[in-house]
């Protein structure tokens, strides 16, 4: 068993997770439209790296992991 766990379950803790949507969901078509809003404007820049082809995914996950990718990594595959 990993320690994080062990430790959990040694000391009775409680372990919640934090879902953005419980709380602030209604949120979303409003906020969704002014970034959008955002983006069309200029205000706000899309950084996006597209690699071509699943044989090269495995090497972007590690890049990304690693922190060398910026934005959004997408992987585009043939059709």
């Amino acid at each position: 068993m990993n320690l994080l766990l062990h430790t959990i379950l040694r000391k009775s803790m409680k372990l919640r997770g934090f879902i953005v949507s419980d709380d602030l969901g209604h949120l979303y078509p409003a906020s969704a439209k002014q970034i959008g809003d955002w983006v069309r404007a200029g205000k706000v820049k899309v950084q996006e790296e597209m690699i071509e082809g699943l044989e090269r995914a495995p090497a972007a996950f590690v890049e990304l992991l690693r922190g060398d990718a910026f934005g959004k990594l997408v992987v585009k595959l043939p059709v």
